[in-house]
């Protein structure tokens, strides 16, 4: 009888474990794919207004294309995650009622409106960087060095988060995710730079 109730109790912490894993990953996951959202924000709003400031070079009109990547990107990202979270609910429910013959945990299905609105939330936070690096700084050289500078701070630490979110080197992580942010930058700038030159 002793030895029943230390297997019971045995048992019983092995699934408490289980559950606390669970949840843990389940929270890594969330918070690894916020950052990534921010990152593309971030990225995609910084270069947009890069492209933009290589043909006019005024703040305003920077400040409205950056506005203008900030609302689309963030209605981009809620719709396709909705529309994805969405299926995933829809194959889940599927599964529930084939296992247990109808009945559905409402608790452990993945919610498309909140999966939509953190998504959604997570890229406005990456792109107000850039929008409010340049919002105050009049002369464009010195703008353009202040967006570069404050991506450069803002991918380092979306960098460090995604390695230690995703257990990866931090170093590599972090040589990776300037690259592609700079370069993202650079390209954005040149090609409309040179389409712009050509009076296009």
């Amino acid at each position: 009888m002793e030895s029943h109730n230390v297997s019971n109790s045995l048992n019983q912490d092995m699934e408490k474990d289980q559950e606390k894993a669970f949840d843990y990953s389940k929270r890594a996951q969330w918070l690894r794919a916020a950052v990534l959202g921010a990152n593309d924000g971030l990225v995609s709003t910084a270069s947009l207004m890069m492209g933009v400031g290589a043909v006019k070079k005024d703040v305003k009109t920077m400040i409205l294309s950056g506005f203008a990547g900030l609302v689309a990107g963030a209605c981009s990202m809620a719709i396709g995650e909705f529309v994805s979270v969405y299926s995933q609910y829809d194959i889940e429910v599927a599964q529930m009622k084939r296992e247990s013959g109808g009945q559905i945990e409402k608790d452990k299905l993945p919610s498309p409106m909140q999966a939509a609105a953190a998504s959604s939330l997570a890229f406005s936070l990456g792109a107000i960087v850039p929008l409010l690096a340049a919002a105050f700084v009049k002369d464009y050289q010195v703008r353009v060095g202040v967006i570069v500078a404050a991506v450069t701070l803002a991918l380092v630490m979306f960098g460090w988060l995604g390695a230690v979110l995703g257990k990866a080197p931090v170093v590599k992580s972090l040589v990776r995710v300037l690259f592609g942010g700079w370069l993202a930058m650079a390209v954005t700038f040149g090609m409309t730079k040179l389409i712009g030159s050509h009076g296009m």
